[in-house]
């Protein structure tokens, strides 16, 4: 489980090193939502990959080892500390555009352009319209039903056909 706590330690790793990351999952919903509305199992960061080896540096320090997965990429990695704590590591780039690349495929910069609050910490994360549209498309879980809805309330999105 990653607390309240934990995430605001977890991301103060980054900042404390100069490195900007983006929230993304259910962190980045709560952090949207100025609240923590459930248990969170991880997470989900995407940091800038002229950025990545130094933050993986610092979470090896900090005691996280790389646990591998059916869906690791050099860009997508999962890391674990001796309590527990899960980080989602996503790393991107920029273009020249401002649009930024993951896994070969490019999204508007406009995706990170949410600014969310977890226990009085300002943080950026993926924008409410962006969680809900990359919520579409697959079987969803009741935690993924619960972030869409809320986001949907919250700002005035329209809630989409499979979440009604």
């Amino acid at each position: 489980m990653v607390e309240k706590n934990d995430a605001i330690e977890i991301i103060s790793y980054a900042e404390k090193n100069g490195i900007e990351i983006f929230l993304d999952g259910g962190w980045g919903v709560d952090a949207l939502l100025g609240m923590q509305t459930r248990k969170h199992n991880d997470i989900d960061l995407f940091v800038e990959k002229k950025n990545g080896q130094k933050f993986i540096g610092v979470i090896k320090e900090k005691g996280y080892v790389e646990i591998p997965e059916v869906y690791t990429t050099p860009s997508h990695t999962v890391w674990k500390d001796g309590k527990g704590r899960i980080i989602d590591l996503h790393i991107f780039e920029f273009t020249q555009e401002g649009d930024l690349v993951f896994e070969g495929d490019t999204y508007p910069g406009e995706v990170f352009g949410g600014i969310g609050n977890i226990g009085g910490k300002t943080v950026k994360c993926i924008s409410a319209k962006y969680q809900v549209l990359y919520h579409l498309g697959y079987e969803h879980d009741e935690n993924d039903a619960h972030d869409v809805l809320l986001l949907c309330e919250k700002f005035n999105i329209p809630v989409p056909g499979e979440y009604k």
